[in-house]
């Protein structure tokens, strides 16, 4: 027979119902521990890359590195395999509309930094048949679900800007030094630049943007009359990529 009586019970569940009450307090106090965060905030999100400021610093690819390696991004010997969020593409590749025989010779031979462009109207959402990918509201970061990708490619089709990548291998064993703070990706499953949504809920810039030593790269709210990149595209003038297609773009080229 069991020696626990009823006044052990009574005692007992006196103790638990404390701890209970005492609980959420507890859980108040962890809470006010905890740095705040504060994320920042935009109603439409662009970033502007100063192209004299680029050509500067020559074989520079800071910026690509620290965004490959926030992000997990893994790296192949084979370029058929490539995956890619940010790189160089020449000039007569990237602004094929812009290019003609009179251009400076500076301009001619130089690699402006590429990637998702973000657009207005993006094609690459219209043809998701899982809504995989999506233009997030009010800030306008094209997003990318991994989890909802069905490796259809529909996307990569759509994109003019061939800002997507597909992980043909998987991609873990080509991470140098795996990031436990970003989501790696598996095998089937395409990907691209997130503007750093996860730092910007965490009120850092891109990591693009930080690495640049160079300040060539100015990001903000691009609809703020009174944001730094907003003063710039009204001062200097500015290219976008294949702006005749109507994606309108959100990465700027300052020349």
């Amino acid at each position: 027979m069991s020696d626990f009586t009823r006044r052990d019970f009574v005692k007992a569940a006196s103790v638990s119902l404390t701890i209970l009450a005492l609980k959420p307090a507890a859980n108040l106090l962890a809470l006010e521990s905890l740095p705040e965060l504060s994320p920042l905030m935009a109603k439409r999100w662009a970033l502007a890359i100063d192209l004299r400021k680029c050509l500067e610093e020559k074989n520079c690819v800071k910026c690509i590195e620290m965004c490959h390696f926030v992000h997990n991004v893994p790296h192949f010997a084979k370029p058929k395999d490539e995956v890619k969020w940010i790189w160089k593409e020449s000039f007569e590749a990237a602004f094929a509309e812009q290019d003609h025989p009179f251009l400076s010779a500076d301009v001619k031979v130089s690699h402006p930094l590429v990637m998702c462009n973000h657009c207005a109207n993006p094609p690459c959402v219209k043809v998701c048949p899982t809504q995989a990918t999506w233009k997030r509201e009010p800030d306008g970061v094209v997003m990318m679900d991994w989890h909802r990708c069905i490796g259809c490619r529909y996307c990569i089709a759509a994109c003019p800007y061939g800002s997507r990548s597909f992980n043909w291998r998987d991609p873990k064993p080509f991470i140098k030094k795996l990031q436990p703070d970003f989501p790696s990706r598996m095998r089937g499953v395409v990907e691209k630049c997130n503007f750093c949504e996860e730092r910007l809920a965490k009120g850092q810039l891109p990591a693009c943007v930080e690495a640049c030593e160079a300040k060539a790269m100015v990001f903000g709210d691009i609809e703020d009359a009174d944001s730094d990149i907003r003063c710039l595209l009204q001062t200097r003038f500015s290219l976008r990529r294949k702006p005749s297609l109507g994606t309108q773009p959100y990465i700027y080229y300052l020349v």
